[in-house]
This record gives structure tokens, C-alpha cells and sequence, in this order.
């Protein structure tokens, strides 16, 4: 058999995947030629962009909206309560602060009084015991107009006068004194041209004062201008 008359060989394998290769590349580099090139952009020329809307990708993006409005109501109602209880507590306080003053106001007055009282119950019991003393002193001052008061019995008599000024007894009366209706008590009348007021001209017993309280008026005899 001559080399023309034998068969032809089979293509191998590879050969034919080289071509398939080969077409898919020039099919490629055409359509790739065909796209128009995109113009590049000028410097300083204003490109518009596209801009995509993007929807939410899950339900909760899509539900976070309505819970920032529901924490907003939440947080508004919240608020809300705190104001109201915060009035009312400035309201109490309100209420508290005057109760306490009235009761500070109350305390206050309720102290004074019981001074008040006290100094009275004191200077009550001082006017009984000096008035109790009044008529001891009363024969001192007629010892003393009879020149007894001497020696040691002047003394204690002196003594016992101090003592008792020092509890705030003031003796009063005496002759030429203006009368005083709120402090002499006259037990004679005469008119005298030697005055030119009511004057007491004789002094039968002296007054006495504790303070300002009147514990004895002094007797005395008046006399009137003419």
C-alpha cells in the first residue's frame, strides 16, 4: 500500500481544544473593539454621578424607623412623668416650708410669752415679799425722824436699805414734790400763794416703786395755788 492510499489520521485531542480556545479569545477582543470607549472626563468639568436608591436590605432596616419613633414616645412620656412628679414635690416642699414656718412663728411667740410670764411671776413675787417689808421700812424712816438711826442700829438699817434697792425697790415722796395723782395719794387740801402748782408740803408716809409698778402711793398733804 502506497503512503496516498493510507488513511488519513485522526485530529488529536488538543489540537481541537486550542482552536476552541483560540475563537473565544478573537470573539472577545472583537466585542471588546465594537464598546465605544467612554469619554474620560475634562479637568475642572462638573461629571453627574449616578445614585442609586438602595432599599432596606432586612425588616428590621426597614422597621427601624418606626422604633426610633416609638423610643422618641417613650422617652417624651417619660419626661413627662418626671415633670409631674418633680411639681409635685416642689409642691409639698412648698406645704412643708410653711408649716415649718408657722411652727418656727408659733415657737417664737410661745417663747416670748413664757419670758413674758416669767418675768411677771418673778416681779410678782418680789412685790409680795417687799411689800410685806414696806411697814419695817416705814418705822426706820420714823426712827430716823426721831434721830434713832445711830450707831450700829443705823447701820443694819442702811444695809437693809441697799438690799433692797438692789431688787429694784425706789422709795419716793418727799416735801415740795409736784403732786402726782398716779403716785400721791392726798389726805389734805390747803391753798397756798406761795405755789404756783399742786405741791405736796408734807409727807406722812413715803411711796415705794419696784421697777415701774406702783407697790405703795405716798400719803401726803396738797397744797393749791390760790
Amino acid at each position: 500500500m502506497t503512503d496516498a492510499q493510507k488513511p488519513a489520521a485522526p485530529e488529536a485531542p488538543e489540537a481541537e481544544a486550542i482552536d476552541a480556545v483560540d475563537e473565544t479569545v478573537v470573539t472577545a477582543e472583537a466585542e471588546a473593539d465594537a464598546e465605544p470607549e467612554k469619554e474620560k472626563p475634562v479637568e475642572g468639568e462638573i461629571v453627574d454621578e449616578e445614585f442609586t436608591v438602595h432599599a432596606p436590605d432586612s425588616a428590621a432596616e426597614a422597621e427601624a424607623p418606626n422604633q426610633a419613633a416609638a423610643q422618641g414616645t417613650t422617652d417624651d412620656a417619660h419626661q413627662h412623668g418626671l415633670g409631674a412628679e418633680l411639681a409635685a414635690l416642689r409642691t409639698e416642699l412648698d406645704e412643708r416650708t410653711r408649716d415649718l414656718q408657722r411652727v418656727t412663728a408659733e415657737y417664737a411667740n410661745y417663747r416670748k410669752r413664757v419670758d413674758r410670764d416669767r418675768a411677771l411671776v418673778v416681779e410678782q413675787a418680789s412685790a409680795n415679799v417687799l411689800g410685806a417689808l414696806l411697814p419695817v421700812l416705814d418705822d426706820l424712816d420714823r426712827a430716823r425722824d426721831h434721830g434713832d438711826l445711830v450707831g450700829p442700829f443705823g447701820s443694819v438699817a442702811e444695809q437693809l436699805i441697799a438690799a433692797l434697792t438692789k431688787f429694784g425697790l425706789t422709795v419716793f415722796g418727799a416735801k415740795g414734790d409736784p403732786f402726782d395723782p398716779t403716785r400721791h395719794e392726798a389726805v389734805a387740801h390747803l391753798t397756798s400763794a406761795e405755789v404756783s402748782e399742786p405741791t405736796c408740803i408734807d409727807v406722812m408716809r413715803r411711796g415705794y416703786l419696784l421697777g415701774e409698778r406702783l407697790l405703795r402711793p405716798a400719803l401726803v398733804a396738797v397744797a393749791d395755788p390760790e
